[in-house]
């Protein structure tokens, strides 16, 4: 091989080596940028947070959530309304969810007793119960006592949800002290249940929450009675230890408790913490 051939040849050798390399550092680039791209969609903060919460929070935490998100970009709120019991009995199963709001404190016992909250609940709003019945109150309904009467239908909850729990403790109040014995057709798992028969006309009455009644926008008329007041039920709201995104979820809580949380709370009729 001549001098010359041999020096065309080592130039083409070299040349292709700083190919090689050029092509190397353009495919490192891409990696790196790849990557760089994957940890900037992560860092922008997108969570889902899930909410356990009473039936009777439905409107106004469905309200709640969509303000929430609207306040805090990147957070979606979803939501799972059912009787306390049933949810409390859910997250002990290991349910996963990051906030639970009961309607009551015994439920909230059964998830703060055995460490399956993170932290304390707090009670952010009371609720009482009224009696719902048909517009223009066919059955003549005026006291507690009347839901005693002969043909008079009427629904309420399980003991173990608060709204039926609640029902016993003004039945026990009833009379000075004396107590009425309450015969429902049926007892349901949530009070938006009871509500629903009392719409549908499947019941004369029933006990439900005044909040419930004020969100039903005239489908039924209230009948305000002052064994009531025996048994006002505290709502408490917690984040659960197993969370997986505890910051949205304390801020979630937090925003509940707010001035705009408790605005949403008293215009749907709730009484404050």
């Amino acid at each position: 091989m001549t001098g010359p051939v041999r020096a065309r040849l080592g130039a083409l050798a070299a040349l292709l080596v700083l190919l090689s390399a050029g092509l190397l550092t353009a495919c490192g680039s891409t990696t790196a940028g790849g990557a760089a791209a994957s940890s900037s969609a992560v860092s922008t903060g997108r969570h889902t947070i899930t909410v356990f919460a009473a039936a009777s929070l439905k409107q106004t935490f469905t309200l709640l959530g969509k303000q929430f998100e609207a306040a805090h970009s990147g957070t979606t709120v979803a939501f799972s309304f059912a009787g306390s019991s049933d949810l409390a009995a859910q997250i002990a199963q290991g349910a996963p969810a990051d906030v639970f709001a009961s309607a009551d404190t015994k439920n909230m016992d059964k998830v703060t007793g055995p460490g399956l909250a993170d932290g304390e609940a707090n009670d952010f709003a009371t609720n009482v119960l009224t009696i719902a019945v048909r517009p223009g109150n066919p059955s003549g309904i005026a006291a507690l006592a009347d839901l005693t009467k002969p043909g008079v239908k009427l629904v309420e909850c399980a003991a173990q949800v608060p709204c039926g729990s609640a029902a016993q403790a003004a039945a026990k109040a009833a009379g000075n002290g004396a107590g009425v014995t309450l015969k429902p057709v049926s007892e349901e798992s949530n009070v938006t249940d009871v509500l629903g028969k009392v719409i549908s006309g499947e019941a004369d009455a029933g006990l439900v929450y005044v909040t419930d009644v004020k969100g039903a926008s005239g489908k039924v008329d209230s009948v305000p009675f002052p064994e009531a007041s025996a048994a006002v039920n505290h709502y408490p709201i917690a984040v659960l230890r197993d969370s997986k995104d505890k910051d949205p979820a304390r801020a979630f809580v937090a925003y509940v408790s707010s001035p705009e949380g408790r605005k949403v709370l008293a215009d749907a009729g709730f009484g404050a913490p």
